[in-house]
């Protein structure tokens, strides 16, 4: 049976897990702009006035797939999206829910602030257990998000978007 971690320990890696979305997010600014053949600043405003991850994303693939994009950039800039946007069902896990825990046992877990309509009723508070391979799952989540990071701010350099 795997191990309840230290609840302060769960509550730092998702705060560090967060701040890796947000600063990894930020960098959709840069393509926005260079994709989108307009400076910093209005990008920023677009970003801005997007105001979920997914709009984001989706306004930055579809600039991307315009024709006038070169092929070797949009299917790097679509590949990479594709990566962060695989994190994001562990992110909105992690951020979207009430955290609880056993004061006794010490063991945790979430349970998500989301309704599901089925077609007969509805689902929940769905609740997951918090426990050693949970907080691997977060490390590896914000390894890879730092190399996304890492890969949008390449990329931005090496096709010259504002910066």
């Amino acid at each position: 049976m795997p191990s309840s971690p230290d609840f302060d320990q769960i509550l730092l890696l998702v705060g560090k897990l967060n701040y890796a979305w947000t600063n990894t997010e930020s960098m959709l600014i840069h393509l926005i702009a260079g994709l989108a053949d307009t400076d910093k600043t209005t990008a920023v405003v677009i970003f801005l006035t997007l105001n979920t991850t997914r709009a984001r994303v989706d306004l930055v693939e579809r600039l991307a797939k315009m024709d006038r994009i070169p092929v070797e950039q949009r299917s790097r800039i679509l590949a990479l999206t594709a990566r962060m946007m695989k994190i994001s069902p562990l992110r909105n896990r992690y951020s979207h829910s009430i955290y609880a825990f056993d004061p006794k046992s010490g063991s945790a877990r979430t349970i998500m602030m989301r309704i599901a309509d089925r077609k007969d009723d509805l689902k929940m508070g769905r609740n997951d257990t918090i426990n050693d391979a949970s907080l691997d799952e977060i490390s590896n989540a914000i390894s890879e998000l730092k190399n996304i990071n890492g890969a949008f701010w390449s990329l931005s350099v090496e096709f010259g978007y504002p910066i």
